[in-house]
């Protein structure tokens, strides 16, 4: 059956995504979708499924994940422990056999929505381990025997936020997107969705403040949309948050509640002394 998606009401993509989006389904191959962390690469996979009323599996990879684990694990430690045990479950290899995401995936009798999210912090041999698997839609389980087939092919997302490169045999099987940072137009669209109610000259000059924030230079971490949305929370809560952030035009002013976008010492020492330099030209 034959999906498209074309956006949400949570989430705000542009055309190129949408397009790249339907051309991976089209095309049955996974999506790489590559940005700066925070900028909605986990949350587009989350959308998607809700738009095509799909169900969800997610696979959040960590340093330490194997690409096995996401197939299945063959836990010998408890069937270990319950031959000691005498327990008669032992006898069936299968009773430990643990479904991991990717199984569960090929699994679902109407299809799913598969999110590998952050495939990048795993090791370099990760991706390309999972090559058959994804090109495929099949893999065996050699305790058992079993081949484990999907029943729909799942739509598959992988995000990375560039951590290390990915293997170019990984590469050539998946459909590539770059999700650039926001535009200040795009940006107050998706402050639109998430705070219908806040005042437009109060988000614009958020919006000057928080880009004038990420121009700084030698930034460690520039802040991102998500801390954006959080930062606008603050503010919004507060009784007059115009007058926190001074005038129109002035970067230099003291930015309330730092902590919500910048994230280490270093930064919030490069803020204050942009800030310091302001304040002495006047």
């Amino acid at each position: 059956m034959s999906r498209q998606f074309d956006g949400s009401e949570r989430y705000i993509a542009t055309d190129d995504l949408l397009v790249s989006v339907n051309a991976a389904i089209h095309l049955e191959r996974p999506l790489l979708i590559k940005g700066e962390p925070g900028c909605g690469k986990t949350e587009l996979a989350v959308e998607v499924a809700k738009s095509l009323d799909l169900p969800l599996v997610s696979w959040h990879v960590k340093s330490t994940t194997k690409a096995g684990q996401g197939l299945y694990e063959y836990d010998a430690v408890a069937r270990l422990r319950d031959s000691q045990l005498g327990n008669p479950e032992v006898n069936d290899i299968g009773n430990y056999i643990r479904k991991g995401p990717v199984w569960q995936a090929f699994e679902e009798p109407g299809g799913c929505v598969l999110l590998i999210d952050e495939i990048d912090k795993a090791d370099l041999e990760f991706p390309n381990d999972l090559l058959r698997e994804l090109d495929q839609m099949e893999f065996a389980v050699y305790e058992t025997g079993a081949c484990i087939k999907a029943n729909v092919r799942p739509i598959v997302f992988i995000t990375s936020n560039n951590e290390k490169e990915l293997p170019d045999a990984f590469l050539r099987r998946c459909f590539f997107h770059y999700i650039p940072f926001p535009e200040t137009e795009t940006m107050e669209k998706i402050a639109a969705v998430h705070f219908p109610t806040l005042d437009q000259n109060l988000l614009a000059r958020s919006l000057e403040v928080f880009y004038g924030v990420r121009e700084i230079g030698n930034l460690r971490k520039r802040p991102s949309t998500s801390e954006l949305l959080d930062w606008l929370r603050i503010l919004g809560a507060e009784a007059n948050p115009k007058a926190l952030l001074g005038d129109e035009g002035d970067i230099g002013h003291s930015l309330p509640f730092a902590g919500a976008l910048l994230k280490n010492e270093q930064d919030l020492d490069l803020l204050n002394l942009r800030q310091r330099r302001s304040q002495g030209r006047r």
